[in-house]
């Protein structure tokens, strides 16, 4: 079966991109600096909006809002994920693998798929078992969330796992 992504002109879409062999390479804070400096440096190049992130050690989702008229979440996912592999390797005399090759996307259909999806993002720390509550981990929009008034800060704290997850899974 091939696999067809889904280009939307602009749409808004989940992504999950995973580290290679799910090394922990985002445990390093250096590391997440580098993934904040890429997709600052390619949002200059080629705008989108996140509405929700969360870097993981061994991997990201986030949901992201392209301009109208443009499909190319490809592109910038290549450009992300190069200025991220080159600046690890400059760390390191032997190249090593940052990525994997392919990435999961969702195009998101309505608000009700927008908002189990922000959910997922929000509470996935606590689902394995980083934190206890969405709002104690760092590297997440989950804290701008609250402040924009879109969650308590108490929001996750005692949420059964079972009810937030994605058909993928």
């Amino acid at each position: 079966m091939d696999y067809q992504r889904v280009w939307q002109p602009g749409g808004c879409y989940f992504f999950t991109v995973v580290t290679h062999q799910r090394q922990m390479l985002f445990a390093q804070k250096e590391y997440i600096q580098y993934l904040r400096e890429g997709f600052q440096h390619i949002h200059k190049k080629r705008p989108f909006t996140i509405d929700a992130i969360v870097v993981l050690p061994d991997h990201i989702h986030c949901i992201w809002r392209l301009p109208v008229n443009d499909t190319d979440y490809a592109t910038r996912w290549r450009l992300i994920k190069h200025f991220v592999t080159c600046k690890i390797n400059n760390n390191y005399e032997s190249k090593i693998k940052i990525w994997q090759k392919r990435y999961w996307e969702h195009c998101l259909r309505d608000e009700n798929d927008w908002r189990n999806h922000m959910d997922y993002i929000h509470y996935n720390p606590v689902k394995h078992g980083y934190v206890s509550s969405p709002l104690e981990w760092p590297y997440s929009s989950f804290a701008r969330a609250v402040e924009n008034g879109r969650y308590s800060k108490d929001w996750g704290d005692n949420i059964d796992d079972k009810i937030i997850q994605m058909e993928f899974e």
